[in-house]
Parts: structure tokens; C-alpha cells; sequence
């Protein structure tokens, strides 16, 4: 039996992981208090050492996978992907500011997908700071770019589970494979990112230049720190070619090893540890230097995290919320999945989307739902967790990372202008999406 100090520490332990992740006093890492949560949750008695070592087996694969992508991230830049990248985008751009802002955000998709969201905002944030500036856009003119490509590159991850930590979790969670998400979710969560971006589109079109400045014109040079230097751009292009394939070949292969219950940690580090070698081999730079720019605290965060949510659920939790969510999540798919979907919205809004996620996924298994209407109404929860938690800029940690590299390189968007822009267009993007779920599975089914 837990005793009333268990559940009122665990319960303020909670609320207090919760207000200082989206506080951050003095630039506190998110880790921090997600660690001093985990710690006073297991004094409070309502985790066991028991629970440590479940807790250690359900989300281990997840954050393994997850910091070999990081890693792969990290070889990428020392390679020069990210200034070809850049240059790139300009190059397709043609001085058009219209044709700058889709190639904006199909390259915000692609980073996601390569790799994770948080990953792709570390990675496309900094670059687009660094075209727009040289562009010489005034600030207003760069909201367009940088808010769309944040938006974009963080609901990207709702398509295949591989590109969130916490989606990976759930995944485990509810017993799904990658290959059963993506079957399911591709399809409409793609669908619902386009509608998605069209609405941003007709959102920002009279803010975007028609013709943008020739490159130059701005304080900083388009240059990202980069040790290689190809010579001939043709040779250049063919060995960031080469590169990115066999990336995609790493991703395909997660879906092969997961469909063959095989655990995808162990493709991730085989091909972080092959991108290593390369680059060791190419650029004869030692893998020693991955120890200090790899984000430990992501890994940190998730199981701090963790802890803290299952200390919630053995307190009760999730089945005070079974108790009020089954006779409605019982009805049909897409009652279930508009109603999963705008809960985990609500509460990813309110507490952030890993723990928001995290206690919808536990309360769903502990619904007894058949097993198409749980894969449904968890596929709901991670739309909301992806796509309806950016309603607020601390919604995700993704977004409150992109806000933490605006304020250090001096571009200001405020909580007015983001939401301006987020309660106009992702209602009615997530009423999309969870519709065509409902529909696309019932097809399929």
C-alpha cells in the first residue's frame, strides 16, 4: 500500500521537474532537474530498484538508437555536409524568397527523418541563422524561415518512430516495430505535414520576399566550420552523395532489423561506428573527440524522465485515467483517435510532450483495447505529442532548444508572434492528421 508522503513526494517532484525544465533559471540544462525528479521519486519509495532495472530495459534500445544518430549528426559536420548544405539552398533558391521558403522546410523534413528532431533543429537552426544573415533579411523577414523550419523539422518526427527518443519509448511501450508504425503512420502523418506547411505557407506569404538580396549582402559569411575543403565541386557534390546513401542505407536497415526483432540499437551503432572509421581513415580525425560534442544529457533527460512518470503510474495514475478514458476511447477508430490525439495535445501544452506521451502510452496499455484500436489510439498520442505539443514554444524540447540558439545568436521572436502563428494552423493540422489515421488504418484493415 503507498502511503499519502509517497504520493504527494512523487506528485511534487513532478511539478517541479516540469517548472523548471520550461523555466530554465540561469540556462539550467534540462537534465538537471529531470535527474533531481528521478532522485527524490525513488526516496519517495513509489520506484523500486526493481522498477530501475524494467525502466533501464524499456528505454535503453530507444536511447542507444537515438545517440548513434546524434554521433552519425556530428561525423556529417566534420565531413562539411552542413556548409555544402547550405550552399546548396541557396543555389536552388534563385534569389526567390518564395521557392527559399519550401526548400527551407524540405530540408528541416529531411534532417528529421536522417536523423531526430531534436538533432535536426541543432543542425538546420544554425545554418539558417547563418544564410539569412548574410541575405542582410531584417528580423521580421527571417520569422518566416526560421518558425516554419522549427515547426516542420519537430512534427517531421511523427512519420517514422525512429526520429524521437521518447516515440521510440512509447514504441516499446505499446510492443509495436518500426516497420507497423510506419506502415500505419506514413502515409496520413505526411499528408497532415503538408496540409500542415500549406497553411504556413498562406500564413507567412505576405512576409516572405518575393526577391531576395544577392548573397553577401549581410555581416556574416556563408561558412560553416568545417575541417575539409574539396577542391572541385563536382568530386565535392559525389562525395556528400556517397555519404548521404549510405546514411539512408543505415535507416532502411533499422526498419529491416526491427521487423527481423532485431534490436535497432545494434544497426545504429554499427553505422555510427562505420561513419567513424571513415572519417578517421579520411580526415584522420580520432573518434576520442565524440566523448565531449555528444548531448549525454538527451540520454540523461529520458531517464530522469522516466522515473519520475513511472513513479506517477504506481502511484496510480494511469489507472485513474483508465477509469475515465476507456468508455471513450472504446468507441470507433476515429473517436479514439481524435480523442488520444487532443488529450496528449492538452497535456503536452500544459507538461511538455515526453512526459505527456509517456503517461498516455501507460494509460493505453492498461485499457485492454483490442490490439488495431490501441496501435491506433497510440499512433493518435504521438501526433499530439509531435504535432499538436508545438501549439506553445515549450510544448517540446526541440522548440525549447531552437528558442535557446535564437537568443544566443540574437534573433527575437516572441511567444506572441510563434503562437500568432501555431493557433492558427495546427488545429486544424491536427484534426487533419488524426482523421486521415483513422481512415488510412481502416483501409488497410
Amino acid at each position: 500500500m503507498i502511503g499519502s508522503a509517497t504520493v504527494s513526494l512523487t506528485i511534487a517532484a513532478f511539478v517541479m521537474t516540469v517548472i523548471l525544465i520550461l523555466w530554465r533559471p540561469k540556462e539550467i540544462n534540462e537534465a538537471i532537474p529531470a535527474t533531481g525528479g528521478a532522485i527524490l521519486v525513488l526516496l519517495s519509495g513509489s520506484v523500486s530498484l526493481t522498477d530501475l532495472l524494467k525502466i533501464t530495459n524499456t528505454i535503453s534500445d530507444a536511447a542507444i538508437t537515438i545517440m548513434a544518430t546524434i554521433v552519425m549528426a556530428i561525423v556529417l559536420e566534420s565531413f562539411g555536409f552542413f556548409q555544402w548544405a547550405a550552399e546548396g539552398l541557396m543555389a536552388r533558391a534563385k534569389g526567390s524568397g518564395i521557392r527559399l521558403f519550401w526548400y527551407v522546410n524540405l530540408l528541416c523534413f529531411l534532417m528529421t527523418l536522417f536523423f531526430n528532431n531534436d538533432g535536426s533543429i541543432m543542425i538546420t537552426t544554425p545554418i539558417l541563422i547563418i544564410v539569412l544573415q548574410n541575405l542582410g533579411l531584417k528580423n521580421h523577414q527571417k520569422i518566416p524561415y526560421l518558425l516554419s523550419g522549427a515547426l516542420i523539422a519537430t512534427a517531421s518526427s511523427a512519420p517514422i518512430g525512429v526520429s524521437n527518443i521518447v516515440n521510440l519509448i512509447a514504441l516499446k511501450i505499446v510492443g509495436m516495430d518500426l516497420y507497423m508504425h510506419t506502415l500505419m503512420m506514413f502515409i496520413p502523418s505526411t499528408l497532415g505535414l503538408l496540409f500542415f506547411l500549406l497553411l504556413l505557407f498562406l500564413c507567412f506569404y505576405r512576409t516572405l520576399p518575393k526577391k531576395l538580396p544577392r548573397i553577401g549582402s549581410g555581416k556574416h559569411p556563408l561558412y560553416v566550420k568545417s575541417p575539409i575543403l574539396l577542391p572541385v565541386a563536382k568530386n565535392r557534390t559525389r562525395f556528400m552523395t556517397n555519404i548521404l546513401l549510405f546514411v539512408f542505407m543505415v535507416r532502411v536497415s533499422l526498419f529491416v532489423a526491427s521487423y527481423l526483432g532485431i534490436p535497432v540499437s545494434i544497426v545504429a551503432v554499427s553505422g555510427s561506428f562505420v561513419l567513424l572509421l571513415w572519417r578517421w581513415l579520411y580526415l584522420r580525425i580520432s573518434p576520442a573527440d565524440m566523448l565531449k560534442k555528444t548531448p549525454w544529457h538527451i540520454l540523461i533527460f529520458a531517464f530522469g524522465m522516466y522515473v519520475i512518470i513511472y513513479g506517477l503510474n504506481n502511484i496510480g495514475l494511469a489507472d485513474m485515467l483508465v477509469r475515465y478514458l476507456k468508455p471513450l476511447a472504446s468507441g470507433d477508430m476515429l473517436n479514439s483517435s481524435l480523442l488520444m490525439g487532443g488529450l496528449v495535445t492538452v497535456m503536452s501544452t500544459l507538461v511538455n510532450n515526453h512526459p505527456a506521451l509517456m503517461i498516455g502510452t501507460i494509460t493505453l496499455t492498461g485499457m485492454a483495447l483490442d490490439p488495431l484500436t490501441l496501435k491506433v489510439t497510440y499512433l493518435a498520442s504521438v501526433v499530439g505529442s509531435d504535432l499538436g505539443s508545438l501549439l506553445l514554444p515549450i510544448g517540446t524540447l526541440a522548440s525549447l532548444i531552437w528558442l535557446h540558439i535564437l537568443k544566443e545568436n540574437k534573433v527575437k521572436v516572441s511567444w506572441k508572434e510563434y503562437c500568432k502563428v501555431t493557433f492558427i494552423t495546427i488545429p486544424p493540422a491536427l484534426i487533419f492528421t488524426l482523421v486521415c489515421l483513422a481512415f488510412w488504418v481502416s483501409w488497410l484493415y
